[in-house]
């Protein structure tokens, strides 16, 4: 509330969100709650089962060979690791199929989970006996060569909310009344800000969205740093068409308390997760602008069953014992199905000169990126 009083009595909706989840020793990350797994707030697919970090390795592992071969340093940058599960069931995969990985790096802004994340992976690659160097960056290296990954990562970039009124768009931002946070309008959106799809839609009066300029600045510096490789991201959201449909009225914006979601999004400030669904149309553009080679976007059943999560899973449990098979399945079920994870959750990729590493092969040739490009 200081922070509207100095502002005049209202702030974007941006900063309110950026305050919320990352204010140091305040903000959602950046305080010390336990957030994910089943005493959290939410649970992500990592939690959920070691099948989804070992099914993306099949994904990885051909550029990571294809760097070996070119003997270049062998390595994985991962954006906010959470609990460090991701990172395990990658590096449990790579040992299983005897391939030395040089680095894991991590860069993660929580210092509690940075924490946890370092526990387990020490604790790990002592049981493996691997030389597998994992560092915690501040920041993106420049000319990296390797492979990006990043789960539920670009959700959690604040974002700007506005509001249709009158044939006109409207800030929509934060200000305090009675002595509570609350929605206030500000001035205009400048026409040039707004994506295409908002000039010429049908929009009914108070349509509430979000615009995204934090996350694409986010994904063109992710491409500029990326000197050759693979980015890989999953996060939920939708193409431009479905995000901005005339009948997605009160948007994407959601809060996250102890498995409940909230549509207030000032209950609790610093207490619940602030989400919005990513906008996977512009964040492709964006990528393209800083001249990446190809851009893909499907949805993460697609790319799970064409990495072979299936055979995998035949890999790690059998079908005739219902005691160790019934908690895959259920993992399975979760992962894939259209009900729960596997539609709205999506995969989004780009690469840049793949083609060094893997002469004839381009990004839509990797397994998990052969089905239907949905950009």
């Amino acid at each position: 509330m200081a922070e509207i009083a100095s502002q005049g009595g209202w702030i974007p909706f941006s900063r309110y969100m950026e305050m919320a989840l990352y204010e140091p020793g305040m903000g959602y990350y950046s305080a010390g709650a336990h957030k994910l797994g089943a005493g959290g707030d939410f649970t992500t697919a990592p939690e959920l089962s070691p099948l989804f970090g070992a099914t993306i390795v099949e994904a990885l592992l051909p550029v990571l060979e294809g760097l070996q071969a070119q003997g270049l340093p062998t390595q994985i940058l991962e954006f906010g690791a959470g609990t460090g599960k991701l990172a395990e069931s990658i590096l449990t995969r790579l040992q299983d199929l005897d391939f030395s990985l040089d680095r894991y790096d991590i860069i993660e802004i929580s210092p509690d989970l940075a924490q946890r994340q370092e526990e387990r992976l020490q604790s790990l690659t002592k049981q493996l006996n691997q030389s597998t160097q994992c560092r915690w960056l501040n920041s993106l290296p420049n000319n990296f060569k390797g492979v990006i990954l990043a789960n539920e990562v670009i959700d959690a970039i604040p974002c700007d909310a506005i509001i249709f009124q009158n044939g006109f768009w409207y800030w929509q931002g934060v200000a305090v009344i009675d002595g509570k946070l609350a929605w206030a309008i500000g001035k205009p959106v400048e026409q040039s800000l707004l994506p295409e799809a908002l000039h010429h839609g049908n929009f009914s009066e108070g349509y509430v969205t979000e615009l995204h300029a934090p996350a694409n600045a986010w994904i063109r510096q992710v491409a500029k740093h990326l000197d050759t490789g693979l980015f890989l991201t999953f996060d939920y959201g939708f193409p431009e068409s479905e995000y901005y449909h005339a009948q997605r009225l009160e948007g994407t914006l959601m809060a996250h308390h102890r498995h409940h979601a909230i549509q207030d999004p000032f209950h609790l400030p610093g207490l619940c997760d602030l989400t919005t669904h990513v906008e996977w149309s512009q964040i492709a553009r964006s990528a393209l602008e800083e001249q990446v080679d190809d851009v893909y976007l499907s949805n993460q059943a697609s790319f799970l069953l064409d990495a072979g999560i299936g055979d995998i899973a035949l890999e790690v449990g059998d079908p005739s014992n219902p005691e160790t098979f019934l908690p895959i399945s259920n993992a399975l079920q979760k992962l894939l199905s259209e009900a729960e994870m596997g539609e709205l959750f999506k995969v989004f990729a780009f690469s840049k000169k793949l083609h060094d590493v893997l002469p004839d092969h381009v990004l839509e040739d990797l397994p998990g990126l052969r089905g239907r490009n949905r950009l």
